[in-house]
């Protein structure tokens, strides 16, 4: 049976905010009265993430783990959240905090009772962000909104709750490079707001830095609006009319006998031309590099696990539900072991563990066995063989001391576990 409510929560490397998460989330979710999912997203995360993910998956029924195989970003691990959302509803949160997890009650009061299809979490009060952040946000949903036909909610970003058609029709979209803070409006679905105030991130650091925004403002522009476009036109249908202009005018200067050769206004001339014609041809490359890669059809992300999938027996033979084994510059080797936890012949005891005797099956007396070379328990007797190795040691001989196992280096999948276990039990 499907839930009613699906909490969808994109994660990359957010090992010391996720506790935090949970604390505030849980409760919150379960106030509702509603059936919930919790769908975290690990975005090919590299510190502890994935770890603390499974823990929780085992101790939080509610909560689902989709793993993406590498690092895709963003907007493409909250769109690989809603293809795996089951809900009715559908909400997109940040883990950082700073969306406050108690509005998600008052979105889906919102959208019971008014029949919304769309709830925004719009930022009311943004005093926490910087000066710079604020400047730079406003002017960028004017432009967005000035160039293309979307009335996108000005200070709303990721955190929004949709209904299941609204799912539905972002699932379906064959686009690349989504920007669902831009999409989701442009459907035009019956859509209310809920304000709240932006926190401060919880904590860690922030997954957007400056070059990432920049990147997100050129998908935006470039997937909204033709207006670029229509700018490359503008400007070229003007820098012809100056062109004949010019011309008309040097040749009526020339007949006058006032023509004066000057390399100042060649040069600006010449500049002012060459700026255009770099500016159109990199518009026009932002739409063919768009058109090049929509031909590719290739994904924008894979999973490569879903704990209800493997919960279903429907798991498949290349799911990981951890990272590989990361170890650390001049961490010692993992030793191998056997499935009842005893070392392999290769990882025994060195010689300096020290010696031990252990009895004959034969003969009036103990015998010490030779440490270099441990007699297979399989092997047949040889009586020509030293003592040592004139019978198999008896069944009931104490084991060969072995060295303790090496510790495995930090990031590897057991220590990943230990360490989930540790912070969780905090």
């Amino acid at each position: 049976m499907n839930p009613e409510l699906s909490v969808v929560i994109p994660m990359y490397n957010e090992e010391d905010v996720l506790l935090l998460l949970v604390d505030r989330l849980r409760p919150t979710l379960e106030a509702t009265g509603a059936s919930y999912e919790v769908v975290a997203v690990d975005d090919g995360s590299t510190d502890l993430t994935a770890a603390l993910l499974q823990r929780l998956h085992r101790e939080w029924d509610a909560v689902r783990v989709v793993r993406l195989r590498a690092n895709a970003g963003h907007q493409a691990a909250i769109s690989a959240g809603l293809v795996s959302a089951r809900g009715d509803y559908v909400v997109t949160i940040d883990a950082d905090l700073q969306d406050p997890p108690e509005v998600i009650a008052e979105m889906l009061t919102r959208a019971r009772g008014e029949g919304l299809d769309v709830v925004y979490g719009v930022r009311g009060d943004r005093s926490t962000d910087t000066v710079f952040k604020r400047v730079t946000a406003r002017a960028f949903y004017r432009v967005i909104q000035r160039l293309s036909a979307t009335s996108a909610q000005s200070d709303a970003g990721d955190f929004r709750l949709m209904s299941r058609a609204t799912v539905d029709a972002i699932t379906v979209l064959p686009e690349h490079n989504r920007v669902l803070r831009f999409i989701v409006p442009a459907l035009g679905f019956p859509s209310g707001t809920v304000e709240y105030r932006r926190e401060e991130r919880a904590a860690g650091v922030s997954k957007y830095p400056l070059l990432k925004m920049i990147k997100l403002s050129v998908d935006s522009v470039t997937g909204f609006s033709m207006a670029p476009l229509r700018l490359a036109t503008l400007l070229g249908i003007g820098g012809g009319i100056l062109a004949v202009l010019l011309g008309i005018f040097a040749i009526i200067e020339n007949a006058a006998g006032k023509a004066v050769a000057g390399w100042t206004s060649t040069v600006v001339i010449v500049a002012a031309v060459g700026a255009a014609q770099l500016l159109c041809l990199g518009l026009l490359g932002e739409y063919i590099g768009r058109m090049y890669t929509q031909m590719q059809g290739r994904p924008t992300y894979f999973i490569a696990y879903d704990s209800l999938r493997s919960a279903e027996g429907r798991r498949g033979p290349t799911d990981t539900p951890l990272p590989p084994v990361r170890r650390a510059v001049g961490a010692p080797p993992v030793a191998a072991r056997t499935p009842d936890n005893r070392p392999l012949p290769h990882t025994a005891a060195p010689p300096s563990a020290g010696p031990r005797s252990a009895p004959v099956a034969s003969g009036g007396g103990a015998t010490p066995a030779a440490q270099s070379a441990p007699p297979a328990p399989s092997a047949p007797p040889a009586p020509s063989a030293p003592p040592a190795q004139s019978a198999p040691p008896a069944q009931s001989a104490p084991p060969a001391r072995s060295a303790p196992p090496a510790r495995s280096a930090p990031g590897a999948s057991g220590d990943e576990e230990t360490h989930a276990g540790q912070l969780l039990d905090r």
